[in-house]
């Protein structure tokens, strides 16, 4: 798709406020033409002592209610206009939040989000100016400007003629200088994008560098950024610096031309005072017309330049696709098989997870160890297509989850991440994300099964508590046990938790475990814990150690082995008790 494609939706739904716009416009632009008209007679009159009070006041009325129509068209355009404007605003931001979500995780693992919230402002802002003044602009250059030449051609075509010389100059002018302002606009956005990117960046880690000292410093890096920022509108105002002032001049030559030429035939009586005074009146609406090629040409490559930043992520496609022929399955009723399993987060790397295979069935546990970086959060993830794997499968009910739809697959799964997300809004929004309705008695339930439920009540506004950006007037814990309610609170077939006590007290964890413990029967559960003890309940175990399977079986027959796990198992119980102490 062509950038320009991506705007024209818009223009064809509004095509009836698009034409009647123009029309007010091309309305007001006409009637501006007919002012140097009546100023022609006036001044004629004047200077032949034809006129007196009452025609000059006629010809005032004139202006005036030439000056009201205008005020009305103008507003009408404006309304229809700058409205379309707006509308391709709205739906161009639309279009890349919407597309934006269907991007799959990878994406968003090499992409700042600084840079693509400068893409759903910045850049759209720029369109929106190009859609809107920029018709306008566009339009009164060429109608505005062919309409003044043909009252100035009707004047005195040899003065016309003069005026006319600098024309080309302008026109080879305003092509040369758009080739340079489209690279230097594009250079400009791409700035904008590490400015937001890094303020956000220091924004959500101000605690850090507050506790750390670090304010000056930061503020440097900010700094650089900006001087850049700069530099690069430096760069492009000595473009933009040097076209405006050429427009300006080569106007003034015709400025000037008028003046000699025509005062000569003024006094010559080749024309008379009032084609004169009318002549410059004209010379002066083709003034904002030379100007507005200049504007345009701006308008236009800002808005094109943004337009290919807005095209190139539209551009992108999902990694996790749906095949053709998916088909829909409502549960779990036999089991969820790793089938030799392998996974890479860059095929350039080498694998994350290598040969996986088990069988966990329906109604049973899985518990997944293994030190820091062995590949249990990758292994999960593979679960409800986060990430796809790279070689094997995974089957649910004998049947590929690549064959399953996407919605169908994850409206299985509850999920509770290692860094649980809590959006700026109340405990109550934080819990119910996602459902659409929510019993009282429900949500008490929810939060009594994570052990939040006394939590809450501590809080002056319960359930009504803002968290802040982020959770952040919560703990860590506190915010591990919301994502959990969170999962808890809708009824799913399969259940995972990666880590979800790692950042509770013993007491706590204990009464999380006896939880997911109670709901072992009616769900399929993987569970990735740290804290071995956790996972000690598991119909199943496996022990991961650089994305391999090491060692598997129940909690008895892996404490018999002596291997990761009962060796990890003993040092946390030591920990525990000296802990207790």
């Amino acid at each position: 798709m062509k950038p320009v494609d991506l705007i024209k939706p818009y223009f064809v739904e509004k095509r009836v406020q698009i034409l009647l716009g123009l029309a007010s416009l091309i309305i007001v632009d006409l009637l501006q033409l007919f002012v140097p008209r009546i100023i022609k007679h006036a001044v004629d009159g004047l200077t032949a002592f034809e006129i007196g009070r009452s025609e000059l006041l006629r010809y005032a009325l004139y202006i005036a209610g030439i000056a009201v129509l205008m005020g009305i068209f103008r507003y009408l355009w404006r309304l229809w206009l700058l409205g379309t404007s707006r509308r391709v605003e709205e739906g161009l931001r639309n279009t890349l939040f919407d597309h934006i979500q269907t991007l799959s995780a990878p994406y968003f693992d090499g992409v700042k989000t600084g840079d693509i919230m400068a893409h759903a402002t910045n850049d759209i802002q720029q369109v929106r100016m190009a859609t809107g003044m920029g018709l306008v602009a566009l339009n009164d250059a060429v109608l505005m400007g062919s309409a003044a030449i043909g009252f100035m051609l009707y004047i005195n075509i040899r003065l016309t003629l003069f005026v006319l010389i600098p024309m080309p100059f302008i026109v080879f002018g305003t092509r040369f200088f758009s080739r340079k302002m489209h690279k230097r606009y594009q250079d400009v956005q791409a700035a904008f994008s590490d400015i937001m990117e890094a303020a956000r960046e220091r924004f959500s880690g101000i605690r850090v560098i507050k506790s750390y000292c670090l304010e000056a410093k930061e503020a440097g890096k900010i700094e650089d950024l900006s001087r850049g920022y700069i530099n690069r509108n430096i760069s492009l105002v000595k473009v933009t610096g040097s076209f405006y002032p050429m427009v300006m001049f080569f106007t003034n030559l015709s400025l000037a031309a008028v003046l000699f030429f025509g005062g000569r035939q003024t006094i010559a009586l080749t024309i008379t005072p009032g084609d004169f005074v009318a002549f410059i009146s004209y010379l002066g609406l083709l003034t904002w017309p030379m100007m507005a090629m200049g504007w345009v040409t701006n308008l236009i490559q800002r808005g094109r330049a943004s337009l290919d930043r807005i095209s190139h992520i539209l551009d992108k496609r999902p990694e996790i696709v749906e095949a053709a022929g998916a088909v829909s399955i409502k549960g779990v009723n036999d089991s969820i098989i790793f089938d030799d399993v392998s996974f890479a987060y860059d095929s350039s790397a080498g694998p994350v997870l290598s040969r996986i295979n088990f069988r966990l069935g329906s109604g049973r546990v899985l518990g997944i160890v293994g030190p820091p970086g062995s590949g249990k959060t990758s292994l999960i993830n593979l679960v409800p297509r986060i990430y796809d794997v790279r070689g094997g499968r995974i089957l649910i009910d004998g049947r590929d989850i690549r064959q399953i739809t996407i919605k169908d697959l994850r409206s299985l799964i509850a999920f509770v991440p290692q860094e649980p997300f809590l959006f700026a809004r109340t405990i109550r929004d934080n819990i119910a994300f996602g459902t659409r309705s929510l019993s009282e008695e429900t949500l008490i339930h929810a939060t009594q099964m994570s052990a939040l439920l006394d939590t809450i009540r501590s809080f002056p506004e319960g359930f009504d508590t803002i968290v802040g950006e982020r959770g952040i007037i919560l703990s860590g814990g506190q915010k591990q046990r919301i994502a959990l309610a969170r999962a808890l609170l809708t009824d799913r077939p399969v259940l995972i938790l990666d880590d979800p006590i790692s950042q509770v007290d013993f007491e706590t964890g204990a009464v999380i475990i006896n939880t997911i413990r109670s709901l072992a029967a009616d769900k399929t559960i993987f569970i990735v814990s740290h804290r071995i003890s956790a996972v000690s309940f598991a119909d199943q175990i496996i022990t991961l150690d650089k994305g391999r399977i090491i060692e598997s079986g129940t909690h008895d027959e892996l404490m018999k082995s002596r291997g990761y796990y009962a060796i990890t198992y003993r040092h946390q119980e030591i920990e525990e008790d000296l802990g207790g102490v």
